[in-house]
């Protein structure tokens, strides 16, 4: 059993979305991920998708891209990222993949999984681009995410797994922008690993970099060139 994670990847089969319209990087995404993926993840493979999953904006919309993703070998643990906007309750989500025979995919919300050594736990976050940082709407959303990590840290700490590893679509850090709230959660859990997604186009940062002790990851599939990254 391995574990690997891939964010971000905007599929739009059901919409007219074209992703390579931000780049040559983007074209033919959704073959290119098939391609990485089938080479690499078996049925007995975990892949993480904090976020950004698809471009649908209701889940008839969305079913195509789960579809897609259910084709797919292994597990898939789905996160919420800002553009999910097909994101309905849990229960209407898992209704539909059961009407559609989808049992490979699971959604992050709230709870924990429980993934070979590892208890993997996160939610969505939050960023300065979508609210003003000194605004009310900010304070109100933080709290409720900085909430929900926290719930999903102590469902992975009840696991009583090695070591707990955090997937946000939103990292806590980024650039000038640090988000006390969601790191205070990270540090009070003891988490030493963060996995984010949703930046793109900008590919001269660091993979990997340390902020308070905690290393963060990107895991965005244009950064991983559509090859989900394999987590030790």
């Amino acid at each position: 059993m391995a574990l690997y994670a891939l964010s971000d990847t905007h599929l739009s089969f059901a919409v007219d979305k074209p992703m390579d319209i931000f780049g040559n990087r983007w074209k033919d995404h959704p073959q290119r991920i098939r391609y990485f993926w089938e080479r690499k993840i078996t049925n007995e493979d975990t892949v993480i998708l904090p976020g950004d999953i698809s471009w649908g904006m209701s889940l008839k919309e969305a079913l195509p891209d789960l579809l897609f993703l259910e084709s797919l070998p292994g597990t898939k643990i789905l996160g919420k990222g800002n553009h999910d906007y097909w994101w309905d309750t849990v229960s209407k989500i898992e209704r539909l993949l059961k009407e559609h025979n989808a049992t490979t995919i699971k959604l992050l919300y709230n709870n924990a999984f429980e993934v070979d050594d590892y208890a993997v736990c996160g939610s969505r976050g939050w960023f300065t681009e979508n609210a003003s940082p000194s605004g009310t709407d900010f304070e109100k959303i933080v709290a409720r995410e900085a909430g929900r990590v926290a719930r999903s840290l102590e469902a992975g700490k009840a696991l009583s797994k090695k070591e707990s590893l955090v997937f946000l679509h939103f990292s806590p850090v980024m650039n000038d922008f640090i988000c006390r709230e969601i790191l205070d959660v990270l540090h009070a859990y003891s988490v030493k690993r963060c996995f984010y997604g949703h930046m793109h186009g900008v590919y001269n940062i660091p993979m990997t970099f340390t902020f308070e002790g905690i290393d963060f990851s990107i895991v965005a599939a244009d950064h991983l060139q559509f090859d989900p990254l394999y987590i030790p």
